[in-house]
């Protein structure tokens, strides 16, 4: 059901917190997407980092739409788009960036665990915090780590380009850490 081009962003923004119905966000998104892949280019040079962000900027104002006061969409996404490009360059100044070789490898040795009675509450985290994972990097986590198939299989599988299939496996890690973390179960601890 299209929706009506000449609603407000405000009105968009209500019918998409008191409904749920992706629809508003997503068209309210659409009219902005320029402004966001313009900002994300200029912050980060590479036309290709630039429409990553304009992807997971999306992923992110479908979660904090509904929880956070927006008084003027245009101004909120645009400072938010600034703050996620300030954020990315500096992991990369700071090398902070993850060495997918390594950490990867063990972050996939956690994930592969026996769980036994002493793991459950463990297991339950995991599962729990798959479940919070956007569908896209739920699905490309389950791939790589879970059936274990390389990036290439995983990107034959879903369709993704081979650059989204790791910023999904990328940030699907992330996420998967921080709330692992959140529940107070961390399996970095050891790398900290």
């Amino acid at each position: 059901m299209p929706v009506d081009k000449y609603r407000s962003d405000e009105e968009l923004l209500q019918l998409y917190c008191k409904s749920g119905k992706l629809i508003y966000l997503t068209d309210l998104y659409k009219r902005y997407m320029p402004l966001v892949y313009g900002v994300a280019l200029k912050y980060l040079k590479k036309p290709e980092d630039a429409q990553d962000a304009v992807m997971q900027l999306f992923e992110n104002t479908v979660e904090k739409a509904k929880s956070t006061k927006i008084e003027v969409f245009k101004s909120w996404l645009y400072t938010c788009t600034r703050n996620y490009c300030l954020m990315e360059l500096r992991k990369k100044t700071w090398n902070v960036s993850l060495n997918l070789d390594h950490s990867f490898m063990d972050f996939c040795e956690d994930l592969h665990l026996e769980f036994d009675g002493e793991n459950e509450e463990r297991e339950k985290a995991v599962r729990e915090c798959m479940e919070e994972l956007p569908e896209k990097q739920r699905i490309c986590i389950n791939h790589f780590f879970f059936d274990e198939l390389s990036y290439k299989e995983v990107e034959m599988r879903t369709g993704f380009s081979s650059k989204n299939v790791k910023s999904f496996i990328q940030n699907g890690k992330r996420n998967l850490k921080l709330c692992i973390n959140r529940k107070g179960l961390g399996f970095y601890d050891r790398e900290q």
